[in-house]
């Protein structure tokens, strides 16, 4: 599995979510809040919203997120014979992909590759040293039309769709809780009016824990995403993977 794509993406949505979450308890935006309780259809509004919203700000998060956390460097231009046979590879399949030449980058690192990007022609393809130095050119190129292949699938968006539902579920679901537990809390107290500070701190532990497990789920949809991209890369290079290049990939992927 691309696991650094799929990681740095939930980590981002994540943090985004919470970000956005807080903002919007402080500044009071909680209409879904009435004196008679919960009102779940304004409540359901707020989640897609804030779920989606999220969502789509970590979409366009993804690449100076990738470029930062793995210290990724872009090739501008390339300074030696590897670095231009890297690029005049990507952009060779990119155009057999009908996509936008993406960015290409090398980082530090054990052997794995990935592919960000908020669209088919805005995506970096990064690929670490480990990869370069201990792998066979026509392995590399197996690697590296898997990556253009998720770019061309529009994987990233896919994803992105996939988990603005998971979000919307996660803080309408985090909420209710929180409003419970509040509830609870102040139960003797009468004269209260407004979410108080269990509320607040409920939902962010909520949303922190159900935002964990719904990663699963959003891990499990990208899983299936693989499968394509190997068919794309195929098609890409014009031939069937070798034995070798599929376990090659394989180890890759589910490292």
């Amino acid at each position: 599995m691309d696991f650094k794509r799929i990681a740095l993406f939930l980590v981002t949505n994540l943090a985004v979510v919470l970000v956005l979450s807080i903002t919007a308890s402080v500044l009071g935006v909680n209409r879904f809040l009435t004196s008679n309780g919960l009102n779940l259809g304004m409540l359901l509004i707020f989640a897609a919203l804030m779920g989606f919203g999220g969502s789509f700000i970590s979409l366009l998060m993804s690449k100076p997120m990738a470029k930062w956390s793995t210290g990724a460097q872009v090739i501008q231009q390339p300074s030696n014979e590897l670095e231009h046979w890297l690029v005049s590879t990507v952009a060779r399949q990119a155009q057999i992909a009908g996509i936008g030449m993406p960015e290409v980058a090398i980082y530090e690192g054990e052997p794995n590759a990935f592919a960000t990007g908020a669209s088919r022609d805005n995506a970096l393809v990064a690929v670490s040293t480990g990869l370069l130095y201990n792998m066979s050119r026509d392995e590399v190129e197996a690697v590296l039309a898997h990556e253009v292949a998720h770019v061309a699938n529009g994987d990233m968006v896919t994803l992105t769709l996939i988990q603005g539902v998971v979000n919307t579920f996660v803080i309408f679901f985090a909420r209710i809780v929180g409003y419970f537990v509040d509830q609870m809390l102040r139960k003797d107290d009468e004269e209260s009016s407004g979410p108080g500070l269990g509320y607040m701190i409920t939902v962010i532990i909520c949303e922190i824990v159900f935002g964990i497990l719904a990663s699963i789920i959003v891990m499990y949809f990208s899983r299936q995403r693989e499968f394509r991209a190997d068919e794309g890369a195929a098609r890409c290079n014009g031939q069937i993977f070798s034995d070798r290049e599929i376990g090659c990939v394989f180890a890759i992927f589910c490292s």
